[in-house]
């Protein structure tokens, strides 16, 4: 047997006897190993018993029991584009701030924005505010080192999330992807936008990126406090509770329904992976998804493409030649022919970088956060969406979605057969590397 052999070779070059004991045990090892490798690939998939309507309230309950996300009433929403948007909101709200400011990222960066949002930080926290602020070690360590400090000696609190130590390698590559800010437990913010340059703008040169957000006022602004606070538990040993970090929160007059969805890696399944299935498998008429790093698995493809023989238009939009990784890219289109062939409609946005995270189900369902539609975010990653039942807020995301495909090339089956074998080669090398994008 092979693996009997390669044990062999080891140990041999180890000068240790083989013993039956040992043999037992390394194959053990091996094949748990093997199993590891290949189960998100050999796993049967999803399937979606019984049926349900995403523009019924019975799709926000089915929601609720698979993921654990509450149900909540009356939120005030606003839909945010780009850094121009986004940023003069979120520095507005961070300026508000009179009992407690929590912002966790996991881009902070270089770029005007980054001094300015440190600064509004700690001129909050030299008035009495009980700032915390949460960087991922990794995504983050482009900060400069400054900004740090002048958070720190104003009396804000600056942790880091999973640093590199000898105790926590084995979650090294478990990252928080959350972006999340929270104001006095009661106004708040998550999407896909990194504390950067590169979100600053309109997305109006390939040196700024295109990206959506969302601000939430209501009992929805809880779900990403209680994210916050999981991350930072973790981080520093502390409990945040109490009125000043989880206020009560009246329902809004004519507020919309939301749920917020936590997503944690380690837990086989999670919560961001069985949300996008459901989504999909629930469709009816159409589904418009904008990620940003789309590689999907055996299963999410058979979704996709079981959605699109039904008769849903599905159209998928994905960064085009200014991604910021390449290879991801790569790695994406080995899923175009498959998806092509059964009716799926691939667009690559052509501008600049698309960062957006954002799905929208039958003109009534809508979801955005800092989900991807990859295993880094369905696997790997602690993650956030937050979802809405509104159709006004799904109208918003669609036009946009329209807007955005103006600024695409769609790719047709022919068209893409039609691609050089340098291309070709690429996209299978790339292959290598998917259980990790």
């Amino acid at each position: 047997m092979r693996w009997k052999t390669r044990l062999l070779l080891i140990n041999a070059t180890r000068g240790k006897a083989l013993t039956n004991q040992s043999l037992g045990r390394e194959k053990g090892i091996w094949q748990k190993l093997k199993s590891f490798r290949q189960r998100p690939h050999t796993r049967q998939g999803y399937k979606l018993l019984g049926q349900v309507d995403p523009a019924s309230d019975g799709f926000m309950r089915a929601i609720e029991a698979i993921t654990g996300a509450p149900i909540t009433e009356g939120n005030l929403v606003e839909v945010l584009v780009n850094g121009d948007q986004i940023f003069p909101a979120m520095l507005k709200a961070i300026r508000s701030a009179t009992k407690t400011l929590n912002l966790l990222t996991f881009v902070y960066w270089k770029g005007p924005i980054a001094p300015e949002v440190a600064t509004a930080i700690a001129e909050r926290a030299r008035a009495g505010v009980k700032c915390k602020v949460l960087l991922d070690a990794l995504g983050a360590i482009k900060i400069d080192t400054q900004l740090i400090e002048e958070m720190r000696e104003s009396g804000a609190d600056v942790a880091w999330f999973r640093p590199v130590r000898w105790y926590n390698l084995g979650k090294l590559n478990n990252r928080t992807h959350r972006k999340i800010l929270v104001v006095d437990g009661g106004i708040g913010f998550t999407g896909g936008v990194g504390i950067a340059e590169e979100w600053m703008g309109n997305a109006q040169d390939p040196l700024h990126w295109r990206d959506t957000h969302i601000r939430v006022e209501g009992p929805a602004v809880r779900g990403l406090q209680g994210a916050f606070n999981d991350n930072w538990l973790e981080a520093t040993g502390e409990v945040l509770a109490g009125e000043e970090y989880l206020p009560y929160i009246d329902s809004k007059p004519h507020g919309v329904i939301a749920q917020v969805t936590r997503s944690e890696s380690g837990k086989g399944d999670t919560a961001a992976e069985t949300l996008f299935f459901l989504a999909i498998a629930a469709a009816q008429h159409r589904l418009w998804l904008t990620t940003a790093y789309f590689v999907p698995g055996i299963n999410q493809v058979e979704a996709l493409v079981a959605a699109a023989r039904r008769g849903v238009d599905v159209r998928i939009l994905v960064p085009g030649p200014h991604i910021d990784k390449e290879f991801v890219r790569k790695a994406g289109r080995l899923s175009y022919s498959q998806l092509l062939k059964a009716g799926v409609k691939v667009y690559e946005y052509q501008p600049t970088m698309l960062h957006a995270k954002t799905l929208v189900v039958d003109g009534m369902w809508s979801t955005v956060g800092s989900i991807n539609f990859d295993r880094r975010s369905f696997a790997l990653n602690d993650e956030i969406n937050i979802s809405f039942h509104d159709k006004n807020i799904a109208e918003c995301l669609e036009q946009q979605f329209e807007l955005d495909l103006e600024k695409s090339k769609q790719f047709t089956l022919r068209r893409w057969k039609l691609r050089d074998g340098w291309e070709r080669l690429q996209e299978k090398l790339s292959a290598v590397l998917k259980s990790q994008l």
